[in-house]
């Protein structure tokens, strides 16, 4: 698996100190890339967004867990009788309850897929919408030996926040 630290800077000269300081040790890392204006751009490096990730893994979640709340609903709602409109027939109250089955499978599999980890973690923006409010990224690519030494190295960098990653390569 590759490692990567993602290092988010509001001031453009912060970024370029702390990018000269990676350049100019010795440490022999694969990719070290600064995006933002004026800088690569997100298209033009191989980077992995992990809210991207966590929400494609939830909505795969919600693809197959809202059929099977749909089908336990219905089915608790015949098992039990219960009537949800009294107006209704006993198939509408089934219904009813299947699709009460559903929304309640699909909160589940929103929250426990991922989905509540991309809309509450705010200090895990996703990388665009950084680079859209005028941040800076710098990102080093790298074994982990060489991503904790670029760590130590930018840890005294003034810095908005500093993140350490695995892609699922």
């Amino acid at each position: 698996m590759a490692q990567y630290i993602v290092v988010t800077f509001s001031d453009r000269l912060q970024a370029d100190a702390a990018y000269e300081k990676l350049k100019t040790s010795d440490l022999a890392l694969a990719h070290i890339d600064l995006l933002g204006a004026g800088h690569k751009s997100l298209k033009d490096i191989n980077l992995y967004d992990p809210n991207q990730v966590a929400w494609e893994q939830a909505k795969r979640m919600l693809y197959w867990v809202v059929p099977f709340g749909f089908i336990a609903g219905f089915s608790f709602n015949e098992i039990t009788h219960l009537s949800i409109l009294e107006q209704g027939s006993p198939l509408v109250n089934h219904f009813i309850g299947g699709f009460f089955g559903a929304i309640a499978s699909a909160m589940g599999g929103f929250t426990f897929g991922g989905g509540a980890q991309f809309l509450m973690d705010s200090e895990k923006k996703p990388f665009a919408q950084r680079l859209a409010t005028g941040k800076y990224l710098l990102v080093a690519q790298g074994t982990e030996l060489l991503i904790r030494q670029a760590s130590r190295l930018l840890q005294s960098s003034p810095s908005d926040s500093l993140q350490f990653y695995e892609s699922v390569e």
